[in-house]
């Protein structure tokens, strides 16, 4: 199991396992059923029910041809639909507890799953998916050629360095929110706002915590309410659980 370890543009290190071979697998193939249950379902459907191929018989090939990838186009940008849907992560990500992270500690965007996407040929479907399989046991952060092109590293979940774990902040039943937009952030963000701010605190390091602070009002619009910068930050820390546990 390796570890793999996020520099931030905070300058805050960050530790995560990097997902195995067996859970890159697992989510790969839970993936491809869904894949193939689709197209079997949607093609009983339309074809042996509904008999559409007799329907197109007096139309020319390319109108054929844009039907069947109409039909199909679920299959053709499942992944990064879901992935950009989920932040991360397809149906079969989500099953086995994997996800897309950047390796420079920010959210992975709909270009990085794209760009993720295209390589998809050359990693599953060159030499029966080998050159991905060789990239990801050989590739210093466990990566395949898609996420080496797009700065990105897929990690496990399930351990505990898990993201979930190191953004929880103890709040009562009875704890009402201040900033409802802070729901604009993502775990990854608040990993990083809550790791960059015990560390200044530790070391009562002002100008971070100013920084740190004016940040996240120019990402979210939310404008400090308390005066002072940590105990802006904690309650950013403690709304964002609050919604994200009430969501």
């Amino acid at each position: 199991m390796s570890e793999l370890s996020i520099n931030t543009t905070q300058n805050v290190k960050i530790n995560f396992i990097a997902a195995t071979i067996g859970e890159r697998l697992g989510a790969f193939f839970i993936d491809l059923f869904i894949i193939i249950s689709y197209s079997i379902t949607i093609s009983l459907i339309l074809f042996r029910w509904l008999q559409l191929d007799r329907l197109m018989v007096n139309i020319d090939p390319w109108s054929e041809r844009a039907i069947y990838i109409v039909i199909y186009s679920p299959v053709i940008v499942y992944s990064i639909f879901f992935e950009s849907l989920f932040e991360g992560q397809s149906l079969g990500k989500r099953i086995v507890k994997i996800k897309v992270v950047k390796i420079d500690g920010y959210q992975a965007s709909f270009s990085d799953y794209l760009v993720r996407w295209f390589f998809r040929v050359v990693d599953f479907f060159s030499l029966f998916g080998l050159a991905g399989l060789i990239a990801v046991v050989t590739s210093k952060n466990a990566q395949r050629l898609g996420d080496m092109a797009a700065g990105t590293a897929v990690i496990t979940l399930k351990n505990k360095i898990n993201i979930s774990h190191t953004i929880l902040e103890e709040i009562g039943d009875s704890y009402v929110p201040t900033y409802p937009l802070v729901i604009k952030l993502s775990d990854n963000d608040m990993r990083i706002i809550k790791e960059t701010f015990k560390n200044a605190e530790a070391k009562n390091d002002q100008e971070v915590l100013y920084k740190l602070m004016a940040k996240i009002e120019s990402v979210t619009g939310i404008k400090n309410q308390s005066g002072n910068h940590s105990d802006f930050i904690r309650v950013i820390l403690k709304d964002y659980n609050f919604y994200t546990q009430h969501m």
